[in-house]
């Protein structure tokens, strides 16, 4: 059978004799420009997330709003007033109130519902997939329901509680009613996140440890303690790192619930600054609040996600 001679590359064109040609150099002005050119997508994202970041820090420093057409440069005014204002801390005591509320109770009970849906059932597989409704339902949409659910005269929470004689209570008309009420629609709306997250981090872990701790008679209290929880801490950390930073932007459900009343008491740094710049018009100073809040939640971020990675490398046993 006779062999047929493949062709040759394109930049190596045959030549008589079974020769190749020699390969033709690349310039090195070609060479120098690849790498700035594979990172120009990079670029051009990182300019449209920074450009109207930098804008509207760039506003902070005038005095925008309705009732000037003529701005004024006013330097860092806008933050000294709103440091100076007790507003302003009330607002960040109840945001802080409401951050950790809800990140801790969506965690515990995020973390036991996982546990028990761990042990391999039918109805645990049926479960799974009830869970995550409240995923599927719009934070605003789930608030407005709470709030005809909870309201005290047709509310079917007070009919509920009737017959063991709760019945006729103020949900949100007091101010601690009205926080408490925020934190538990959003502990409805997001507990099963942390659930599933850290479902498929027990179903990640290996099964030896668990198999020599069950050969030595070690307990449930001893081995969640001792074995699971150190190895699951990573993906809680991680729920967790979600949530607060979640929880410390919350406005819609706040809003759509109690419209940050009675008075200014669920008035959290994102509905205070949401009534600056759209409802008073004083658009430079509701920014101001809003550029405060992201550093805020950029610190807090920063600790969380160290303190992960320290977690990560000791579970790993990487040297630091």
């Amino acid at each position: 059978m006779a062999l047929t001679t493949p062709p040759a590359p394109p930049d190596r064109p045959a030549v008589p004799g079974g020769e190749t040609a020699p390969v033709r150099p690349v310039p090195g002005w070609r060479r120098s420009l690849r790498p700035y050119l594979l990172i120009v997508p990079a670029l051009l994202l990182t300019g449209g997330i920074l450009y109207p970041f930098g804008l509207g820090l760039y506003y902070t420093l005038f005095d925008f709003a309705a009732s000037k057409p003529r701005p004024d440069l006013v330097g860092v005014e806008n933050y000294r007033r709103i440091l100076s204002q007790s507003s302003f801390w009330e607002s960040a005591r109840v945001t802080v109130l409401y951050a950790v509320g809800a990140a801790a109770v969506e965690t515990v009970l995020g973390v036991s519902v996982a546990l028990l849906l761990h042990r391999a059932s039918r109805v645990g597989r049926v479960l799974e997939k009830i869970l995550i409704l409240p995923l599927m339902i719009a934070p605003v949409i789930a608030a407005i329901m709470w709030k005809l659910m909870l309201q005290p005269s047709v509310g079917v929470v007070n009919h509920l509680l009737e017959p063991v004689g709760l019945g006729g209570v103020q949900w949100t008309d007091t101010p601690a009613g009205a926080l408490l009420s925020s934190i538990a629609v959003d502990v409805w709306v997001y507990t099963p996140f942390v659930a599933v997250l850290a479902l498929a981090g027990l179903r990640s872990l290996p099964v030896s440890p668990f198999e020599a701790a069950a050969v030595d008679g070690a307990g449930w209290w001893f081995t969640f303690r001792r074995l699971t929880l150190p190895m699951l801490w990573p993906y809680v950390l991680v729920a967790v790192i979600f949530r607060f930073m979640d929880s410390l932007k919350v406005f819609d459900i706040i809003y759509a619930l109690t419209e940050g009343g009675p008075g200014d008491s669920t008035v959290v740094l994102q509905i205070r600054a949401y009534l600056e710049a759209i409802r008073f018009q004083r658009y430079s100073f509701g920014i101001s609040y809003m550029i405060v809040l992201w550093a805020v939640v950029y610190l807090v971020t920063m600790v969380l996600v160290r303190y992960l990675g320290r977690i990560q490398n000791r579970a790993a046993e990487v040297p630091k």
